[in-house]
């Protein structure tokens, strides 16, 4: 089989499969029973806040949120910064940047005051059925504020006193879920975490005692809000064989560039953790070029993983979200870099995984947002990608899970 072979097979395949799903959706709205249907979500993170300068792409929220909803949109995540919260929530927090080449957050060193920003964004999102997804990258202040996080129940209490302030506004029905922390337990963005652990593995004792006490701590006061640990790195089987009862839902970030131990990365020779200006101009030398050359390896290597990512959550009973996929990890307008290849890969893994009812809630990409002028422009791709993920069925053992009654509320 060709590789254009491949790509018409698996595209026929998930429209099938995608068509008798409308159907039977068309069949229950007329018996008056309409099925919940899976959020197309997208993930603005920290940058909703810290991308607000003269120009920036958050500058304008309205403008944003708008344009959001015309590419079929009806869900975001995004950073609450609930350490910040916690500590001063109108205090102007100095924000140390993550990195200086990718368009996540700022470039730079920069200023920011997390309330009342937060509930007004939210109160913005509301107005506009957008449902919201709260996470945290325990962004890096001055002060290092996030160190002050010893025990799962200190987490838990600075998620508290978000969801205290949230609830004080009437905004807390439009919370989709809690993210407790962004790909737990990256030494990134968990310094804090001082249990042993193999790099980004989530599966270790410490580590699910951990989850299982913040989650606890939160449930007890709003137990109606689902609540998981996001996870990168995806390793098959290892969900089936370490179940995390106390997770609501999985949030698996999956791209095809970081499976096999980052084998598509590893032959561009890039590093995807630090990223260097280098990195661009690796991709531009070799990145397309890889793909193209053996592109129905790279597609099944996708495809392949997000049913076995599918299957695994079935064995556990647990529903899927991703709100960062399908192609590369990192990628942006630059010169000689186009989107076209990255939106071929981000559609194939939304069909594929849209197909196998598993997800409740999916990104198209994680470049989805008006910083990545390019992707954004696109409209028309937009929309066709939202409404595969809208018009997806769900699977009958997860249709009473919290997420999924969260979602029909």
């Amino acid at each position: 089989m060709n590789r254009k072979q491949f790509i018409q097979g698996s595209a026929l395949s998930a429209a099938a499969i995608l068509t008798v799903n409308v159907g039977f959706s068309s069949v229950v709205d007329r018996l008056g029973k309409k099925p919940i249907q899976p959020l197309a979500i997208t993930m603005w993170d920290f940058s909703w806040l810290e991308r607000r300068w003269s120009g920036g792409s958050y500058e304008d929220w309205d403008k944003a949120l708008d344009e959001l909803v015309s590419r079929g949109y009806n869900a975001v995540r995004i950073d609450a910064y609930p350490h910040l919260v916690a500590t001063g929530p109108q205090k102007e927090w100095t924000l140390k940047p993550v990195w200086d080449q990718n368009d996540w957050g700022s470039p730079g060193l920069l200023k920011v005051q997390v309330q009342p920003s937060l509930s007004s964004f939210i109160a913005k999102c509301k107005k506009r059925n957008i449902k919201v997804g709260l996470s945290t990258w325990y962004r890096e202040d001055a002060d290092n504020t996030r160190l002050l996080i010893d025990s799962p129940e200190k987490m838990a209490a600075n998620w508290l006193t978000v969801l205290d302030g949230l609830a004080g506004e009437n905004l807390l029905d439009t919370i989709l879920y809690v993210d407790l922390c962004n790909e737990w337990p990256a030494q990134i963005w968990t310094p804090f975490f001082k249990a042993k652990r193999r790099g980004h593995d989530w599966s270790t004792p410490e580590s699910i005692d951990w989850m299982k006490r913040a989650i606890d701590t939160v449930k007890k006061k709003y137990p109606a809000i689902p609540c998981t640990f996001s996870m990168d790195h995806y390793q098959a089987g290892v969900l089936a064989k370490n179940p995390v009862p106390s997770l609501d839902f999985i949030e698996q970030h999956m791209w095809m560039a970081s499976l096999q131990e980052g084998a598509f990365n590893n032959q561009v020779g890039i590093d995807w953790n630090g990223f260097s200006s280098g990195d661009y101009k690796k991709l531009v030398e070799k990145g397309e070029a890889i793909y193209k050359q053996n592109e129905a390896r790279w597609n099944e290597l996708l495809v392949s993983s997000i049913r076995q990512m599918a299957t695994d959550a079935k064995t556990v009973n647990q529903p899927l979200i991703t709100t960062e996929g399908w192609s590369l990890v990192n990628y942006k307008d630059y010169p000689m870099l186009n989107w076209d290849w990255i939106k071929g890969l981000c559609a194939l893994g939304i069909s594929t995984a849209a197909a196998t009812g598993q997800w409740v809630a999916m990104a198209t990409s994680n470049f989805c947002g008006p910083q990545f002028v390019g992707m954004w422009a696109d409209t028309d791709w937009h929309n066709k990608m939202t409404k595969i993920i809208k018009n997806a069925s769900i699977a009958e053992p997860i249709k009473n899970s919290a997420i999924v009654k969260r979602i029909g509320g």
